[in-house]
């Protein structure tokens, strides 16, 4: 996936790492709250970068520990790296919003199995709002993120405020 691809070269661009330092990071970025990316997935992606040329590995060993892979970008891994960039920025967005599965189908329920799902679907945004705000003044402290970072983050909680919005008119509307 093109996503991965370019989350993972990204990375490499500033700095060499494991896989397993590429997976602290988009935990530690919450990279996986908005793009569907796993630590299996990662493991795979570096293997497949490397194959084709986009990165490189060399083995390192930090006293006991055992030894690790260390990737870093190559030149055509940099051109990829363009390449996805404006290929990505180029495409139509799309939202998914699974929830949305649930929405389509509320007429076919009572009203009061509407209201569960929607009560339901606005309990998980409020969690989702409460860890975008606590994210947010947690990370706005840290020195090491980016401004990328922090817009994404700006982003998912303006986002996650229209849903929220949106699920109280819809309440309002079929109930």
């Amino acid at each position: 996936m093109a996503t991965i691809d370019l989350i993972v070269l990204g990375m490499l661009k500033k700095e060499e790492l494991s896989a397993y330092d590429i997976q602290k990071l988009v935990e530690y970025r919450n990279i996986s709250k908005w793009v569907k990316i796993s630590t299996p997935s990662i493991y795979k992606k570096v293997i497949q970068l490397e194959q084709k040329g986009f990165i490189s590995s060399r083995m390192e060993k930090e006293g006991n520990m055992p030894e690790k892979a260390v990737y870093s970008l190559t030149e055509s891994g940099k051109a990829e790296f363009k390449k996805l960039m404006h290929e990505l920025s180029k495409k139509p967005i799309h939202m998914f919003l699974d929830f949305n599965a649930v929405i389509v189908n509320l007429e076919s329920m009572t009203k009061e199995e509407q209201r569960d799902c929607l009560d339901e679907i606005e309990m998980n945004t409020d969690i989702l709002l409460n860890y975008l705000e606590d994210n947010l003044k947690l990370k706005e402290k840290a020195e090491d993120v980016p401004a990328t970072g922090m817009a994404v983050l700006h982003q998912q909680l303006t986002l996650a405020k229209a849903i929220k919005a949106w699920i109280a008119d819809l309440k309002k509307s079929l109930l």
